[in-house]
């Protein structure tokens, strides 16, 4: 039968915050304009320094100011950092450790920080909304370290959209130092947050907007200092980091920042990998900030001082061995240029150690081949010198780790998609000659010849898109086959980020999760019970750990995201609930369960099967409810019906995640290329999903998609039910007449 669903789009109105506890928000003043001199003067004792404890006690500098008068600080997210300790040092040079990260929000690149300090001088926040091009502006800040700076300016345009974020572009020289620092109207009132220099020029810079940080003040997700200091730290059981700087992991990728211990700025993460004996290989994909640095494999480490090293530096390859810990003990075995490399992209390097010898790769070309009978055994992992950073994903350790031959039936496939062009240059001389006889003509050939191969690129792209959707597919209907106790709900909702991302590494997020997990195995509330375990459930994700719901763009894809989730702490009713119900179920806490309730999954439990049920708002920081006070805040009734209040079983669960998707695909502007995927997966769950099968032979007939159009208005035809209006079937057969035509 066919079963009409309505898309529930829940609505999240966002109060706006004070400017400081008890006191509503300031507009901006009509009051005359104030001098430089002046801003300058009353600003000061409001602005600080915040400061990234590091190795040699400063690690990194820049700015912030007070907003309120108990010690809430306001800064740049990437200011502050992950796992560093921080300190902020006020005007008069008195300096305060941060206590607890109150707010961050990755988006808007915007963080609160709480200090252990009183009467301290807000700045009054304006209205952002209320900027006009041309309005002179003032900052404060510490370029450069030069400590509380003063500059003016003017609004150059606002908003300039930067990555999808509106942000204020300013007409006066940004440095670094700057950043979280406040931009003030000519009558004081902080109009943003210094963010950025403009990467071309000196003379033009960008800041956030000041009702951003609002959002942040009204709604905080607090954070102790010490949690923090764990948040994108290996796992200690997989890495050794060794020689200072900072080794972080977000998103499975690993990223190394900053200056280490040894000669050259050198710092290394030895792997606790299990290494093949005698032949083995290692490999890596990575990416430096700068072609200016150096980073890449090591291998063969008796010790952080002796091993050897692969990676591209300054743009070229260098293979090295490290005999001890100064320049002296450093012997660079070759150096070499390749075309294999490609300078400010993604490169895979991978080397095959020997008994007698050590062969290396670039992308897939071979560019290594040295006889050597030296270091053996040991250790791999991953090294970097000098300052800029570097990323690496998809680190490998093995016997063989070679790319295996395509199946000559793939092979063969592509190939006929394809016409091969030969690129060599007797082939493109003799072309040339027999081109030059008509050249217009012949360029008006080369054009069209062209427009043909980047449609057939095109085409090939989409496909491989298609390909992994189909395997990510492939995978979720894998696990949504078993027993419902045991489906793994958590796996499941990484492979639907995975389904967007391919990049997504599943794995490591299930270790992420797993890392939570370990650290409640043995407390003691969790052992208790349910009626006990609960509340510490929500101590635990949002008093210590600071997940919370999305401030604001509510219907954002990325809320809806497990892998966001795990690493911006914020998200929707329903992925904040998956998360508390994955924790309690892996804690072996019985009778926990997903609630599909109308505009706001949360989550229940009894104490006792028995037991009346109890909710968790997992939205709104872990409130505790009844479901009398649930349904008086949702339902415009007053009172549920019977089966909203039945525990939703993992595939429903999946499928409303999958529908907040399609939501918002169908609210965005591509709606043809965001919506089919998500309409093709609802599918493949959900076989008799009428609405979306509708939706999607809309969408394939504008596609010009016409036979999988009929496919799916035949099976509406096949599947009417008897009792609907026979002008619908009619409707039906009319359509698929169209799509015959």
């Amino acid at each position: 039968m066919i079963r009409m669903r309505a898309f529930l789009l829940p609505v999240l109105v966002l109060a706006v915050a004070p400017l400081s506890p008890g006191k509503p928000p300031v507009a901006a003043s009509k009051a005359s304009t104030k001098t430089v001199e002046t801003i300058a003067k009353e600003v000061k004792p409001s602005v600080v320094k915040v400061l990234q404890d590091g190795r040699e006690g400063l690690d990194g500098l820049g700015t912030g100011f007070v907003v309120s008068p108990d010690g809430l600080i306001a800064t740049n997210l990437h200011v502050i950092g992950e796992a560093r300790r921080l300190e902020v040092e006020l005007s008069d040079g008195t300096k305060h450790d941060v206590t607890e990260i109150t707010a961050t929000d990755s988006h808007w690149d915007l963080a609160l920080l709480r200090i252990t300090a009183k009467d301290l001088k807000p700045l009054p926040l304006g209205d952002s909304d209320s900027i006009k091009q041309g309005q002179p502006v003032v900052a404060m800040g510490n370029p450069e370290g030069l400590a509380f700076s003063i500059v003016d300016g003017v609004v150059s345009e606002y908003p300039d959209v930067v990555r999808d974020v509106p942000m204020i572009r300013l007409a006066m020289p940004i440095e670094r130092g700057n950043s979280g620092g406040p931009l003030l109207d000519r009558q004081g009132n902080v109009l943003g947050l210094i963010t950025m220099k403009h990467s071309i020029t000196d003379n033009l810079g960008y800041a956030m907007p000041v009702n951003e940080l609002k959002h942040l003040i009204a709604k905080p997700n607090p954070v102790p200092i010490d949690r923090w200091i764990t948040i994108g730290v290996l796992n200690s059981k997989v890495w050794q980091p060794a020689l200072g700087s900072r080794w972080t992991q977000r998103s499975g990728t690993i990223k190394s920042a900053g200056m280490g211990h040894g000669f050259g700025g050198r710092t290394l993460c030895l792997s606790n990998a299990e290494v093949p004996q005698e032949t083995f290989e290692v490999s890596v994909n990575v990416k430096l900030d700068d072609e200016s640095g150096a980073a890449g494999l090591l291998f063969c480490a008796e010790d952080e001082d002796h091993y050897y090293g692969f990676y591209p530096s300054a743009g070229k390859m260098r293979f090295t061995r490290f005999e001890g810990p100064d320049v002296y003990s450093w012997v660079v075995l070759k150096e070499f240029d390749t075309e294999a490399y490609r300078p400010g992209a993604w490169n895979h390097l991978r080397i095959r150690v020997e008994p007698d010898q050590i062969i290396g790769w670039v992308n897939g070309q071979r560019v290594l081949v040295h006889e050597d009978k030296g270091l053996r055994g040991g250790q791999v992992g991953l090294c970097r010198f000098r300052s800029p950073a570097a990323e690496y994903r998809g680190f490998r350790v093995g016997a063989d780790l070679g790319e295996k031959a395509i199946p000559e039936t793939v092979a063969s496939a592509i190939d006929t998609a394809l016409d091969q062009f030969s690129s060599s240059e007797t082939t493109r001389d003799k072309t040339l000659d027999e081109l030059l006889q008509d050249p217009a003509s012949a360029r008006r050939l080369l054009v069209e010849r062209r427009r043909e191969l980047e449609k057939q690129t095109a085409a090939l792209r989409d496909l491989e898109k298609d390909l992994h959707r189909r395997a990510v597919t492939r995978d979720i209907m894998t696990e949504l086959a078993k027993p419902e106790e045991k489906i793994d709900l958590m796996r499941l909702t990484l492979l639907l980020a995975r389904h967007d991302n391919t990049e997504i590494d599943v794995a490591q997020y299930l270790q992420q999760f797993t890392r939570m997990v370990d650290e409640l195995k043995t407390d003691p509330e969790i052992k208790k019970g349910t009626a006990s375990a609960v509340p510490r459930l929500s101590r635990f994700l949002f008093e210590e750990c600071g997940f919370h719901g999305s401030r604001h763009d509510y219907d954002s894809k990325a809320n809806s995201s497990m892998s966001e989730l795990l690493d911006d702490r914020e998200g929707l009713p329903i992925t904040l609930s998956v998360l508390f119900i994955e924790l309690a179920r892996r804690l072996e806490v019985p009778d926990v369960f997903g609630v599909p309730l109308p505009g706001r999954f949360m989550v229940g439990w009894k104490d006792g099967p028995e037991g009346e049920v109890q909710l968790v708002d997992a939205f709104n920081r872990g409130k505790a409810m009844t479901v009398t006070e649930a349904a008086l805040e949702l339902s415009s009734t007053g009172q549920f019906e019977e089966p909203e209040l039945q525990p939703a079983s993992k595939r429903d669960t999946i499928l409303r995640i999958l529908r907040n998707l399609l939501g918002a695909a169908l609210d965005s502007e591509d709606t043809l290329k965001d919506s089919l995927p998500y309409l093709d997966l609802t599918v493949a769950i959900d076989p008799e999903a009428s609405m979306e099968r509708i939706t999607r032979a809309q969408m394939r007939q504008r596609l010009g998609q016409k036979a999988a159009a009929r496919e799916d208005v035949q099976w509406l035809i096949e599947h009417f039910p008897e009792s609907a209006p026979e002008e619908l079937r009619a409707k039906l057969d009319e359509w698929m007449q169209n799509l015959r035509d």
